[in-house]
This record gives C-alpha cells, sequence and structure tokens, in this order.
C-alpha cells in the first residue's frame, strides 16, 4: 500500500506540473507565436470544449507519466533512463503530432511546434518529480 500511495504522489505531481506547462504554452502560442508568426496563426486557441478536452488530457498524461517515470528510473543514478523516459513520452506525442500535421496537407511548422512543446511538458514534469525525490516528498521506486 505504502509504493501505492508514493506512486499516487508521483502521478498527482506529474499531472500537475504537465498541465502547468500546457497552460503556459498555450498561453505563448496564443498571445505571442500566433500574433506574431503569422504561418502560426492556427496554434491560436479560444478558451471552448477543445481547450477543456486537452486540458483533461494533459492531466492524465502528465498524471500517468508520473507514475511510470517513478517506476522507470527506480534507484538508479543512469541519466540514460531518466531522459529515455521524457522522450518516450513526449516522442510518442509529438511524432503524432508531426504525423498529423503531415497528413493534412498544410503547414507542417505548427505541428512541429506542439512536438517540441510535447517534449517541454515532460521534461519539466520530469524535472519536478526528481526535485521531489530529492526532498523525500516521493520515494523512488526501490530497484531489488
Amino acid at each position: 500500500m505504502a509504493e501505492r500511495l508514493q506512486s499516487l504522489k508521483a502521478g498527482i505531481i506529474g499531472g500537475f506540473f504537465l498541465f502547468s506547462s500546457f497552460a503556459i504554452t498555450n498561453l505563448l502560442k496564443t498571445f505571442v507565436l500566433a500574433k506574431y508568426f503569422p504561418i502560426l496563426a492556427s496554434l491560436k486557441s479560444d478558451v471552448n470544449w477543445h481547450l477543456w478536452v486537452s486540458s483533461a488530457v494533459a492531466i492524465f498524461t502528465g498524471f500517468l507519466f508520473g507514475v511510470t517515470y517513478r517506476y522507470i528510473i527506480r534507484t538508479d543514478k543512469n541519466p540514460q533512463l531518466k531522459s529515455g523516459g521524457v522522450l518516450a513520452f513526449g516522442l510518442v506525442r509529438g511524432l503524432t503530432q508531426i504525423e498529423l500535421g503531415w497528413n493534412s496537407h498544410s503547414t507542417i511548422w505548427p505541428f512541429l511546434v506542439l512536438a517540441a512543446e510535447s517534449l517541454l511538458w515532460f521534461g519539466i514534469a520530469a524535472i519536478a518529480l526528481d526535485i521531489a525525490m530529492q526532498l523525500n516528498w516521493v520515494k523512488p521506486f526501490p530497484s531489488t
């Protein structure tokens, strides 16, 4: 039960920080990128049901990442495991965005921005989880 509680805490931290990253990048896309780069105008988002669904997906994805990241890195000090976990989640989401853009026969640039954004989200969530583990808020999964 103690391990499940630690995984729940890791999931909550991952969900919170991934959602926070989502919100910040969404504001940047709407008020900076879409405004000053006309080719990226499709990134602008209004407050509608799509934004609410995207927010829920970001929270859920962050939760799953947090739980999984705790199991991936365990108590090992292997930087390849940490970066591999981030890249696995970020690239799955990001490459799907690029494929969607490629298949839509429109300009690919907005989708490349979305792919980079995905990597950034998971990187920030991983940093937050690493800090939480260093502060003993979340205990890493034992390697044995």
